[in-house]
């Protein structure tokens, strides 16, 4: 047989369409060609997959060798080609005897001794293996997370040598078994907090309903705390949503680690972080850190310590919760489904308004530094808390605040209310749905209308209220939005930033 068809996936964003390795063999001088549009990686195949033909015992054809990556419109990037390339000419020149080829997909990066070494996007390969209804042969190091998709279709393989006893039929190999560990992760626990009452009431509303939050003090009074403590209080990630984060995490470079199965992703990316890291890019787009966040937190801290152009990017993904790549040769639509954490100083030295006297920092100096911000970002950001320093009575203390897991029971709880009532969290209510589910009794609606003009709020901040106190009024059992209610989701709004 001079023609074999091998089945593999190429990768496109979060998607991973099917591509059909054709190997043809022909009688001529010898000669290796790739067509199909692959980039230097692809190209370099050639090489690697020879070397690791002729160290597996095989014989390399000294033949015309075409293979056809198609379809020849889509880009091929990576190594994840030898291993089909490879099988592809075996099978062409019958050195493999395989009827049952078109029910399997390979991919793998060959080493020149005929090893396989890991690939990246298995889990986002496997997804699609699996509509398609065939098995997965991929290297060990990467098989385990594909397993998390395609029960007893994966085939986690070492070399080349086999691969091809299993598709010869002498050494069968057999499918792994992942055991998913349902346990809850482990998280940084909320009682380690001191103090800070009103920010940990902040935080637990922020995860309830699934809101940004802005946390304003002086160093050290626990705002990275705070923050590092959110993923412990969010609801459990369900399987959709633990294969969604899961599949972006398998598209980062440092793949994904199957003990961060169901944990919700941190992301805390340092300020000198450009846009590209921030959301993603490149020549051959990748999820930058707010695809790596989602269905968990981004946590920015020193907000102002970022570049204003780089802050800027997050606009439109807070609102879309997804982003769009766009390069001269390739588009890639990435998820971005993340909850926004940010901290920040009072002023460039931290100490405003604390008694030590210790601020000498002037009103300008001080406008400047808050400056850095846009308010259109600013407005985007649900609640805006103040975490001030902490007296020697609090952190002495020896009574402990309240635990993660009794705060979580309390969210998940809430969260359930939400999703009963409308399908969704409180905070991507929008529009009719606003409207109907966040009802407000009269006297709550005389409030808000009243702080909107003593405050100057916008529209946009308006909504966020509404939204804000719904999931202050889930927390207390309540089914209509009171004022009380009302009055709590307009502290949490207010700043002194004017929005």
């Amino acid at each position: 047989m001079a023609l074999a068809v091998v089945a593999s996936r190429a990768l496109a964003g979060l998607h991973a369409p099917e591509v059909a390795v054709e190997v043809h063999l022909a009688n001529g001088l010898p000669q290796f060609t790739i067509v199909g549009l692959p980039d230097t990686e692809v190209k370099e195949s050639r090489d690697r997959v020879r070397a690791a033909i002729l160290n597996s015992g095989f014989e390399f054809p000294a033949r015309r060798i075409t293979v056809n990556l198609a379809p020849a419109d889509l880009p091929k990037d990576s190594g994840r080609f030898d291993l089909p390339i490879a099988i592809g000419i075996l099978v062409a020149a019958g050195q493999i005897q395989c009827p049952h080829l078109a029910d399997y997909e390979f991919a793998g990066e060959l080493a020149l001794s005929g090893q396989l070494r890991a690939v990246r996007g298995a889990l986002a390969m496997a997804c699609q293996t699996r509509r398609a209804g065939r098995a997965f042969m991929l290297p060990r190091d990467c098989a385990q997370e594909a397993a998390l998709v395609l029960a007893d279709q994966v085939y986690a393989v070492d070399s080349l040598l086999q691969v091809c006893a299993h598709l010869n039929g002498t050494q069968p190999c057999s499918p792994i078994v992942v055991n998913q560990n349902d346990t809850r992760p482990v998280y940084p626990d909320l009682a380690d907090v001191k103090g800070q009452a009103a920010a940990r009431y902040a935080l637990e509303i922020a995860a309830a309903g699934g809101h940004s939050l802005l946390l304003v003090g002086p160093p050290g009074t626990g705002k990275s705390m705070l923050a590092s403590r959110l993923p412990g209080i969010l609801p459990a990630m369900n399987e959709e949503e633990a294969l969604e984060a899961a599949s972006v995490q398998s598209l980062g470079t440092r793949g994904f680690l199957l003990e961060q199965w169901r944990q919700r992703p941190f992301r805390a990316p340092h300020h000198t972080a450009s846009a590209v890291a921030l959301v993603g890019g490149g020549s051959d787009p990748r999820p930058g850190e707010i695809s790596l966040a989602h269905h968990g937190v981004l946590f920015l801290d020193e907000l102002p310590e970022f570049d204003r152009k780089v802050l800027e990017v997050l606009r439109e993904p807070l609102e879309s919760k997804v982003i769009h790549i766009s390069r001269a040769s390739r588009q890639a639509t990435f998820p971005a489904d993340f909850q926004l954490i940010a901290a920040m100083n009072p002023c460039p030295c931290g100490y405003q308004g604390q008694p030590s006297g210790r601020c000498q920092c002037t009103p300008e100096q001080i406008a400047r530094y808050v400056g850095k911000l846009s308010g259109p970002l600013l407005d985007r950001i649900d609640m805006h808390v103040p975490v001030p320093a902490l007296g020697a009575d609090e952190l002495t203390s020896a009574v402990a605040g309240e635990g993660s897991e009794l705060v979580r029971l309390r969210v998940q709880q809430a969260r359930d209310v939400q999703l009963q009532r409308q399908g969704c969290s409180n905070a991507r209510l929008s529009g009719l749905a606003l409207e109907q589910y966040a009802a407000a009794d009269p006297a709550a609606l005389a409030l808000l209308a009243g702080a909107l003009e003593k405050l100057g709020l916008s529209a946009r901040s308006y909504h966020r209220i509404l939204r804000i106190g719904r999931t202050v009024a889930d927390l207390q059992g309540s089914v209509k939005l009171e004022r009380h209610h009302m009055l709590q989701a307009i502290q949490l709004r207010r700043s002194g930033f004017g929005v």
